[in-house]
């Protein structure tokens, strides 16, 4: 059996970090994954889904990686299944992180310290100079760089 997703998208809220009693940290946050394929009326349909990062992965999301980051997560897919205290079914769909990576610069604004950090981090950014100014309703432009941005797999 093989269990792997690869995502590549934007992030719909700033990482949740939270503490196990054990010490152990977690993140949560959801990723906003455009569809390949566009609909009857031509446009692309957006895909929401939950992240669940483990131990340096959850703090380095939760510490460096802030809502609309472009955002690499390298992972599985797990579900949940459980039963509310009213006896109702519930499932969850998420993606457990083997990998989470930074893609782009952070925007005009964030903390300067941020793309030092990711760097260090190995996360790979680099993806072009920051995305240009948007109006409301309106897509940012997507960032211009003269050189490719590098593999985001290359420190394997």
């Amino acid at each position: 059996m093989f269990n792997k997703a690869i995502l590549v998208g934007r992030l719909c809220n700033d990482p949740e970090l939270r503490y196990t009693p054990s010490g152990v940290a977690v993140a949560n946050f959801r990723l906003a994954v455009d569809r390949q394929f566009t609909n009857p009326q031509g446009e692309r349909e957006t895909d929401f889904i939950d992240i669940v990062a483990w131990r340096q992965d959850a703090e380095f999301a939760a510490n460096y990686l802030t809502k609309g980051r472009l955002v690499l997560v390298d992972g599985r897919i797990q579900v949940r299944n459980w039963t509310t205290q009213d006896g109702q079914r519930r499932r969850n769909v998420e993606v457990v992180a083997d990998r989470v990576r930074g893609l782009d610069r952070p925007r005009e604004g964030q903390a300067g310290a941020e793309a030092g950090a990711e760097a260090g981090a190995g996360a790979g950014a680099g993806a072009g100079a920051g995305a240009g100014a948007a109006t409301e309703g309106e897509a940012p432009e997507a960032p211009v760089d003269d050189e490719r941005a590098p593999d985001p797999w290359a420190d394997q």
